[in-house]
């Protein structure tokens, strides 16, 4: 049933047939979520496409509000064949509106290839490089979290204030290997906390042996086992780091696909991490959440709604090159019993939460 609705979706038709362009990265994907849900609400009998980059797209195949996705291999533009097979490929899809939520020059240019009549993106400085002289359609969305902001390009189609929801489907195959590993780990749904101690800038890092303490104090006033997670090699030894120095009471995380990772933290109690993909995915998947800040502002990145915490001592001030290249001061800033009192609250809160 679900397979002919989504080729009753596929064949033009007066609905509306919309593509979302957000290329990259995986935090920033998954804060494109919610926009498709808003419109598969808004719009039951739509087409919605969306065009992505890399590794982001694993979190949307098989979404179920998205009815094509088209995938694009990194460093694309360079390629003519690349960008002659993305117009082919959009071109097909007879694609009416193009939201672009990244507006760089490249995000346009996909927008622009769809041969959509009508192309929308963000005014003023929130349209970056070209992306202007692209888009017919330009809007000041707003919004104080990057997620409202995106919602904000809604507007044109009159979509006001809709719900967040992500409504990331669990795969069966990622169930499976993380219920394996929790059951050679001896570890108990909802009674464990995820550490991710990786994050995308040097300047974002919390230290790991921090992470190393918390996961003790978690341990001691909350009865938590800690697993700590990696993406990649360069994060595997801050993560045994975290192992090493809680005093045994961290387990280190097998390697993780991003999808199983998102298995792994719907089945943890908390997740505390900095601004990085993993953490978002926590808040997408409704694991509560604790993120730190340093070089990126609590407020319009940090764990999405009023159920998480976002921590932040002061903000690493400057460009976005500047801010990148930065030392951890800023995150050094955040105490590890700062930290634990945010987990204390954030788990005393759910369980009223629960209760009530």
């Amino acid at each position: 049933m679900e397979r002919d609705t989504i080729e009753q979706r596929n064949r033009p038709t007066a609905a509306p047939r919309i593509l979302i362009v957000r290329l990259s990265a995986i935090g920033d994907a998954i804060h494109g979520i919610p926009v498709l849900c808003a419109l598969r609400a808004a719009l039951p009998e739509a087409f919605l496409g969306w065009v992505v980059e890399g590794r982001s797209g694993d979190l949307l195949e098989g979404h179920p509000a998205l009815d094509e996705l088209v995938r694009l291999p990194r460093g694309w533009l360079k390629s003519p064949g690349e960008v002659w097979r993305l117009r082919r490929r959009l071109r097909e899809l007879h694609f009416d509106t193009t939201i672009d939520l990244q507006c760089l020059t490249k995000s346009a240019i996909a927008a622009w290839l769809s041969g959509a009549r009508r192309r929308i993106g963000k005014a003023g400085t929130d349209g970056r490089e070209l992306s202007r002289w692209f888009h017919n359609e330009l809007v000041a969305p707003g919004g104080a979290h990057v997620i409202d902001h995106y919602l904000g390009l809604l507007r044109p189609l009159g979509i006001e204030s809709p719900a967040v929801r992500f409504d990331l489907p669990e795969r069966a195959a990622d169930a499976t290997v993380v219920e394996t590993f929790l059951r050679q780990g001896r570890l108990s749904a909802g009674r464990f906390a995820v550490l991710n101690p990786g994050a995308g800038w040097p300047s974002k890092l919390w230290p790991a042996e921090r992470y190393g303490e918390l996961a003790q104090m978690l341990a001691a006033t909350q009865g938590l086992a800690t697993v700590a997670v990696w993406g990649g090699a360069a994060e595997l030894p801050l993560a045994k780091s975290i192992v090493g120095a809680s005093n045994g009471y961290a387990l280190l995380a097998p390697p993780t696909s991003m999808t199983e990772l998102a298995a792994l933290c719907r089945r943890a109690a908390l997740f505390v991490g900095s601004d990085t993909g993993p953490m978002h995915l926590a808040v997408a998947v409704g694991t509560p959440t604790v993120s730190l800040h340093g070089p990126s502002r609590a407020e319009w990145c940090g764990a999405y709604g009023a159920e998480n915490i976002r921590l932040q001592v002061r903000y690493e001030e400057g460009s976005s090159l500047e801010r990148r290249r930065a030392d951890d001061s800023a995150m050094r800033a955040i105490g590890v019993d700062m930290v634990a009192s945010a987990c204390e609250r954030l788990l005393e809160n759910c369980a009223a939460r629960r209760c009530g």
